[in-house]
């Protein structure tokens, strides 16, 4: 296999050489994406376990200790979330304050994920120019050289041409799928960060009575009209 492989690079060319770093270079950014967002949906299920006991038991002091020495996703979410209910009695202004995180959250979440879909992209246009670089030696073995060399020139450009191509589409196909995989890694911890602040707010209404519904102030001009 090893053979094969320097065989390929031998018969592709130029090309094949930066079409390969960009391939390195978009595994290497999948890896290390794949393994940090692993991380984060794993710690914030163990997380959340450990804090909702917590907060179905009315113990928020302790769940703001916990969520103050974690750097997790969920955590930062969480107290921000904490830090706004001993100083405003609205559910909004801690719904606010606990989407405001995950603005700051989101594209660290998202970070260099983009960068897999312009390496792809730019792997299979380099793919692209080698095989038309190829062609174009390919065309011109055949124009100049003897007779008895064409069928040989001919063949070894033709080689360099479809080696680029492959290279090139594979590397835009493994780039695209990584892509693809990630992004649904992060839209999933995403949605289970919303559900977690949405499970918080909710027991929060529920154990702190003292806690404005957002339904509340909606209600009063409705009935101020009704008395009017």
């Amino acid at each position: 296999m090893f053979d094969t492989v320097i065989n390929f690079f031998r018969q592709g060319g130029v090309f094949l050489y930066p079409i390969a770093l960009v391939w390195i270079v978009g595994i290497v950014i999948a890896i290390e994406r794949l393994i940090f967002l692993t991380k984060e949906g794993f710690g914030n299920k163990a997380f959340w376990s450990e804090l909702q006991p917590l907060f179905e038991s009315g113990n928020y002091r302790q769940a703001i200790s916990l969520a103050s020495s974690s750097d997790i996703a969920l955590a930062q979410v969480m107290k921000y979330g904490l830090s706004r209910v001993s100083a405003s009695r609205r559910r909004d202004d801690v719904e606010k304050a606990m989407e405001e995180s995950l603005v700051e959250i989101i594209p660290r979440l998202e970070r260099r994920t983009h960068f897999l879909s312009a390496l792809a992209n730019i792997g299979m246009l380099m793919g692209l120019l080698g095989t038309i670089i190829g062609l174009i030696h390919a065309f011109a073995a055949v124009a100049t050289a003897n007779p008895a060399e064409k069928a040989s020139l001919l063949a070894a450009s033709i080689s360099v041409a479809m080696n680029n191509t492959a290279l090139g589409l594979i590397c835009a196909i493994t780039l695209l799928l990584a892509h693809m995989f990630l992004e649904t890694q992060t839209t999933n911890i995403v949605d289970s960060l919303e559900v977690a602040s949405m499970k918080f707010l909710n027991t929060l209404t529920e154990r702190r009575p003292d806690i404005e519904s957002p339904a509340a102030p909606a209600s009063r001009p409705a009935a101020q009209g009704a008395r009017a």
